[in-house]
């Protein structure tokens, strides 16, 4: 499993992260205090607080090309 902090900061930026890590076979959550929801939902993200970075959690040890992908919203 892999860790990393996010920030979405914008609807565009939501739909965009979901459209990529949609493509993805893995399990992957985000994670914002007490709350985790499917990353790859829209409306589960959209019921986080975005207002600061989340945690994605990744399900895989094997996943550098989906972290390469994402580069642009880890903080």
């Amino acid at each position: 499993m892999k860790t990393v902090n996010i920030k979405l900061s914008l609807a565009e930026n939501v739909k965009d992260f979901v459209n990529i890590v949609s493509k993805y076979p893995y399990e992957i959550d985000l994670r914002s205090g007490r709350h985790v929801v499917d990353a790859k939902s829209i409306l589960g993200i959209f019921s986080l607080d975005l207002s600061k970075p989340v945690t994605l959690e990744i399900y895989s040890d094997d996943c550098d090309d989906l972290l390469e992908e994402i580069k642009p919203f880890i903080v």
